[in-house]
């Protein structure tokens, strides 16, 4: 019989310890908000794959999808020749991001979306530096690796860093940094590290994933909007984990009045399937030079239908509406186990649609981090058959990403579960 632990012997045998599995079993199968594993265990998932399903395990309206263009064709590269998933899927998204006059290109990972929404702002600018905030998480490549704002674990082994890469405190007030502290060290950049006129891009995430799920105060992003626009900077919203109905909005940044220039996006665009893209203004967008962009698995066929299938899924079932709901059903129970003195101790509780999370701190009524207790929370969890991810800065942050078209008795019976996981 196929067990987690004889599986997990063989993947130690195998697999390179550089990736990390954070829970120690395997998967058999799932369905919507539910994972069962190899031995028979069942899940209640709130997790979504790192905010990829959140149109559930196996929507059948986006397996149905990917089944029939399977039956045409699988891969042709879009490089060779066309096909009308891919121009339809960009028509649909233009028509949906918060930028007027837009064009879209695909892609098949998370960094490569933002690593080529980078080459598009410095072929527009004809410039190099990019800037970016502490806490945020662009990807694994050479070059998001460097954007990324978190040494341990991305960049350490002697790690070469990209050339051009300046990272700025990412405003948290309750961690010590306000906005104007952050301003004031972006403008410190321009001082003495390279000058506005030199600076490409911009990037920041509406709300950061890996970072903590910290929003970006509104105030400030206006004012990134307008420094972008007084020094010729692009403002690239990065919308990989926010994106497609998880804060409320089908992007993070339509909670702001404002348009950025780019937008790169992936994990619940393909409800399961691999693909990413980069949304921006069509002039920017058009700078690269032919054959510039793209890549052979780029905008796979069977991706661009089951995206198109997601776009379908998240406007009849309203997913959007429904995140607020899910949303606001989480933030009211961990509201309640802050104020239980049998939990362990929980600091901020924040949350933008259903992208909800909440601090492990060493005190009651206190901001300072407890990393241990995230770990035992997530394990505990796991036990009770909660799958749960941590995230953070400070290593302190459990994030809920639950799909947004679980079933509610299967929300509030996770839930349930964690609050067992929390008891002290």
């Amino acid at each position: 019989m196929t067990t987690n632990a004889s599986l997990l012997a063989r993947r130690q045998k195998a697999v390179p310890r550089g990736v990390v599995t954070g829970a120690p079993i395997f998967l058999d199968r799932a369905l919507n908000g539910e994972m069962w594993d190899v031995e028979g265990n069942r899940y209640v998932d709130f997790g979504s794959g790192i905010a990829v399903t959140n149109t559930g395990h196996r929507h059948p309206k986006i397996m149905a999808a990917a089944a029939a263009q399977s039956e045409k064709f699988a891969h042709v590269a879009f490089q060779v020749t066309g096909y009308e998933g891919y121009v339809e899927l960009a028509e649909r998204l233009n028509d949906l991001a918060p930028i007027n006059d837009a064009k879209s290109i695909f892609f098949t990972t998370g960094a490569e979306a933002t690593e080529n929404a980078v080459k598009i702002a410095r072929a527009y600018t004809g410039r190099q530096a990019v800037i970016t905030f502490t806490g945020a998480f662009h990807g694994r490549t050479q070059l998001t690796m460097a954007m990324t704002g978190k040494a341990v674990p991305y960049r350490t082994r002697g790690t070469p860093l990209a050339a051009g890469i300046f990272h700025v405190p990412f405003p948290i007030a309750h961690h010590g940094v306000t906005e104007e502290d952050a301003l004031h060290a972006l403008h410190n950049v321009f001082k003495a590290d390279v000058g506005p006129q030199d600076v490409a891009a911009i990037v920041i995430e509406p709300v950061q994933g890996e970072g903590g799920f910290y929003q970006t105060p509104k105030a400030f992003m206006t004012e990134l909007r307008r420094i972008c626009d007084e020094h010729g900077i692009c403002l690239v919203a990065d919308e990989v984990q926010t994106g497609f109905a998880r804060t409320g909005k089908i992007f993070a940044i339509e909670h702001y009045d404002i348009e950025p220039d780019l937008i790169p996006v992936a994990k619940a665009l393909g409800g399961g399937f691999p693909i990413s893209g980069v949304i921006g203004k069509a002039h920017i967008m058009d700078a690269a030079e032919p054959g510039g962009l793209g890549g052979t698995y780029a905008g796979n066929p069977i991706a661009c239908a089951a995206a198109l299938a997601v776009l379908d899924v998240i406007d009849e079932e309203k997913l959007c509406e429904r995140a607020d709901t899910i949303g606001g059903i989480m933030l009211a129970r961990i509201e309640k186990f802050k104020q239980s003195n049998s939990l362990r101790p929980i600091g901020d509780v924040r949350g933008l649609g259903a992208m909800v999370a909440f601090e492990m701190v060493k005190e009651r009524g206190g901001n300072e981090p407890d990393p241990d207790a995230t770990k035992a929370v997530t394990a505990a969890a796991l036990k009770a058959g909660l799958i749960l991810l941590s995230c953070g800065y400070y290593a302190n942050t459990i994030r809920l990403l639950a799909p947004l078209t679980i079933d509610m008795a299967h929300l509030d019976e996770g839930l349930d579960m964690l609050e067992v996981a929390l008891k002290v």
